[in-house]
């Protein structure tokens, strides 16, 4: 198969928000406990609790925001049952997640301090369901105000005199499900009353997000823009992954069929669609684009694995997760004029994570390695390039066989990432370049592919999937040729020789 494409090196689009690269934690299964907390008596090597292997993973890859406490667990979330001495903390049932304990261990301090260390903004959910107004609006002082107050006094209490610096903060997570089972005319009048006591202190400007749809409920957002689209900075966007249409048997993360490969990398291209009509709503009451779309929870959700807790969301990740990660990255890149955030969920040990852990043991999964070898892409313009994806199909399925996306970062450097959807087929790509002078060019590259379909790392076997040097490619005549191997991810630089 031999696909042409046109790259208009001098022709942008937009910038790449370097916020779409960004992650979701919540207090669910393994993800803060034993994925991020290990708490400061830990044999793990730890930096106030906070595990030093994973920060230092997720520094490597730039994450820009961490989105925090949920999700479902956000709005029966009570953020001072989380401060002051450990020892003195609430415990609870995490009903949503497993009836285990939590023991609220890491809260308001905690978050912020792993924020600190990661060098990313928060992003802060908070609730809606079962909260109270006043509730929501203490946070923000507690947070944010610097003057004499009385949760400005509780905060210098617990060892912090200084307010933090927190710009993003959601008003409620999926009220029209577990946050509430909200109709969207009573949700947008809560928001309008809630988001009223998110206040700006100290020169701190908060960025209101308002709970979004649920994938293709159109509706919803019809109604949000309408009754509160003034009153919100961003509104939201959840859309999750599934090999078949089937919440009860999703199918397994591992040991699947080309059928589930095909019909799951059909269901993420669906984002595009979704994307694209929810913002053609957003546009006809904001048409200068003022508010952003913010998809807060992305990426593949399959059956548990064999012996966790169901409640968990214990998955395993694959060269196919590494593809739903890659082409799902460029449809945000394609739509940068309104998606400003994303945030794939969730970070360690849950659904499509970047990281796994057991005990002191942590593995990097493919879909990390997409978030390393994207990340040149952040804060980067979007460039015109325009290709024939070729058509991929299974018995009477078609969907694109390669997906693709160009952008040019703030050294003069274009950067072309590939997604070769075939899982039994290469790729050769003829790409003419144009708006830029082909002599002197030096061009690398890697790539991210999967000797079987389901190809993953394990504790055992850590880099079976890992990136590696590529340089099946050619400039001659001004035209790129690339040949893709069968399922994988691939990115070149295009760099000026100093």
């Amino acid at each position: 198969m031999t696909l042409k494409g046109v790259l208009n090196a001098d022709s942008a689009k937009g910038t790449i928000s370097r916020n779409i690269y960004g992650h979701f934690s919540e207090h669910l299964g393994r993800c803060i406990y034993e994925g991020i907390w290990v708490g400061e008596d830990s044999p793990i090597p730890n930096t106030n609790g906070i595990r030093n292997d994973v920060v230092e993973a997720l520094k490597q890859i730039k994450i820009p925001v961490l989105r925090w406490p949920g999700g479902c667990f956000a709005d029966e979330y009570h953020w001072k049952d989380g401060i002051g001495p450990k020892e003195g903390r609430k415990r609870m049932v995490n009903t949503h997640w497993g009836g285990v304990v939590e023991n609220n261990h890491f809260g308001t301090h905690e978050f912020m301090e792993l924020c600190e260390q990661l060098g990313c903004e928060p992003y802060i959910n908070g609730n809606v369901g079962s909260g109270t107004v006043r509730e929501m609006s203490e946070w923000v002082e507690y947070l944010t105000f610097g003057g004499v107050s009385p949760m400005a006094e509780l905060r210098g209490q617990n060892g912090r005199k200084e307010p933090w610096k927190a710009t993003y903060f959601g008003v409620g997570n999926e009220n029209w499900g577990c946050g509430g089972n909200m109709r969207p005319e009573y949700y947008a009048d809560e928001y309008r009353r809630y988001q009223t006591y998110v206040r700006n202190y100290d020169g701190n400007r908060i960025h209101r997000i308002a709970c979004g749809a649920n994938s293709d409920d159109y509706n919803w957002t019809e109604v949000l823009m309408r009754e509160a689209g003034r009153f919100m900075d961003s509104l939201t966007l959840h859309y999750y992954t599934l090999p078949n249409d089937d919440w009860q048997n999703k199918g397994p993360a591992t040991g699947f069929d080309e059928k589930a490969w095909f019909s799951t990398l059909r269901k993420a291209l669906r984002m595009d669609e979704l994307i694209t009509r929810h913002s053609t709503i957003m546009d006809k009451y904001d048409p200068e684009g003022r508010v952003g779309l913010i998809v807060d929870e992305w990426g593949t959700w399959y059956d548990v694995e064999p012996g966790t807790n169901p409640g968990f969301l214990y998955q395993q990740n694959t060269i196919r997760d590494a593809l739903v990660a890659g082409l799902t990255l460029n449809i945000f890149h394609k739509h940068n004029g309104r998606v400003r955030m994303a945030n794939i969920a969730q970070t360690v040990n849950v659904l499509q994570a970047v990281i796994l852990t057991e005990g002191e043991k942590m593995i990097l999964t493919p879909t990390y390695h997409v978030f390393d070898m994207y990340k040149v892409h952040q804060d980067a313009e979007l460039l015109d390039l325009s290709l024939d994806c070729g058509s991929y199909r299974l018995d009477d399925g078609e969907i694109p066989a390669v997906t693709a996306t160009a952008s040019r970062d703030g050294q003069g450097n274009i950067h072309i990432s590939f997604c070769n959807l075939q899982h039994d087929a290469e790729a050769k790509v003829v790409i003419d370049v144009r708006g830029l002078a082909a002599e002197g060019l030096a061009i690398t590259g890697s790539t991210l592919a999967g000797g079987k379909l389901d190809a993953h790392n394990t504790f055992e076997q850590p880099n079976t999937v890992v990136p590696k040097p590529f340089d099946a490619f050619a400039l001659e005549g001004g035209k790129l040729t690339v040949n893709l191997p069968a399922m994988s991810v691939t990115t070149l630089e295009l760099a000026a020789e100093a």
